[in-house]
């Protein structure tokens, strides 16, 4: 085989109806697994106006790094080796970078400031490179985000040389500028803006990756709920707590999963503009959700470790908060792929209310 036709294989065949998410890609989510439990549990030992400022930095960073991935990964053949690869390569560089998470505002910032940068970088390269002369206007979309991708990463490593407050504002401006130039079309200096609608997406690939994610931050609002309810389980409120809490994921899963999800997934697969709707969709219409999820297990934390303890406001912003922006973002995702008005999804919601007042009951009351 020429080097020529060489690349051909780490692209996905156009024709191929490429709808299930595959191995590789489920072995590279695994990680994420490991990166929110770190999050949640550096949040829930420090809930101060500060913390949360900062880790919603850090819920950002790395949803901006899963989603981005996800996109390549959908027009990648993850079957070919170079993209495996890819993938045990990124998958490597994100355990570090979890492990340098919860001191990433303080002596771990330049680590993982830098494996972050590297890991856009290299992504994005790595597909400006697959696609060459074979895709020329997917090969210039992806050589504008590695240049966007080497701008921000420059600050996100700038940052980590700064003060705390100093860094929050560098690594803010970074995300802004990541998360704004796809909506721009990536402008290019001399060049202008890229095309509309230049890459061949998948999108019912798209959103069963989406909803494979929104199940591992279930995942880890189940691993949290059971570890607290082991080393807190007793005679007192912890039972009731626990069942409020497990009620609230199960509810989170019913109004999540019930029609919105598939009916995203057909929008984002009958479409003529399948860029402009996965990003309605699942770039950002699915941030939300995994955010209010990650916050609703901090208040599953904060309710099992101390049941009987008089509640205050940031125990509250966590046990309410987190799943109220969950049904917000919900119901948007449920506006943005029209399936009717979903009222088992309003039954659930107001069950899914009942458990956080069930939280609330034990919390503030007692």
């Amino acid at each position: 085989m020429s080097k020529k036709k060489q690349p051909m294989r780490w692209l996905r065949d156009r024709e191929a109806k490429k709808s299930k998410a595959s191995f590789p890609e489920l072995f590279f989510d695994l990680v994420f697994v490991f990166g929110l439990i770190q999050l949640s549990h550096t949040l829930a030992e420090d809930f101060t106006s500060t913390a949360v400022g900062e880790a919603l930095l850090l819920i950002l960073a790395i949803w901006w790094l899963w989603i981005n991935t996800t996109w390549v990964t959908n027009l990648l053949n993850t079957d070919s080796e170079p993209v495996r690869y890819l993938l045990f390569a990124l998958m490597f560089a994100a355990i570090l970078m979890a492990i340098a998470l919860p001191e990433a505002f303080g002596d771990h910032a330049l680590p993982f400031a830098a494996i972050y940068a590297l890991m856009q970088v290299g992504r994005s390269l790595f597909a400006w490179v697959a696609f060459g002369s074979h895709d020329p206007k997917s090969a210039s979309t992806f050589g504008r985000i590695t240049f966007w991708a080497c701008i921000a990463g420059t600050l996100w490593v700038a940052g980590a040389f700064a003060s705390t407050e100093w860094r929050l504002a560098v690594w803010g401006l970074a995300l802004a500028i990541e998360y704004g130039v796809p909506l721009l079309r990536f402008p290019f200096p001399g060049l202008g803006r890229a095309d509309k609608e230049t890459l061949n997406l998948n999108g019912e690939h798209l959103a069963e990756r989406c909803a494979l994610f929104v199940i591992i931050c279930l995942g880890e609002t189940i691993l949290t709920t059971g570890r607290n309810a082991v080393e807190h389980m007793g005679p007192d409120l912890t039972f009731m707590v626990f069942c409020g809490a497990f009620l609230s994921t199960v509810a989170m899963w019913w109004i999540y999963f019930h029609r919105g999800q598939e009916e995203a997934a057909e929008k984002a697969e009958e479409t003529n503009e399948p860029e402009a709707v996965a990003h309605s969709l699942f770039t950002y219409g699915h941030l939300p959700i995994v955010a209010d999820i990650i916050l609703t297990a901090v208040g599953e934390d904060f309710a099992l470790s101390h049941p009987e303890e008089q509640g205050d406001w940031k125990s509250a912003c966590a046990i309410i908060g987190g799943p109220v922006l969950f049904l917000c973002g919900n119901i948007w995702l449920k506006l943005a792929a029209p399936s009717g008005f979903p009222f088992l999804t309003l039954l659930v919601s107001l069950a899914s209310w009942q458990s956080v007042s069930l939280h609330c009951w034990c919390r503030f009351i007692f």
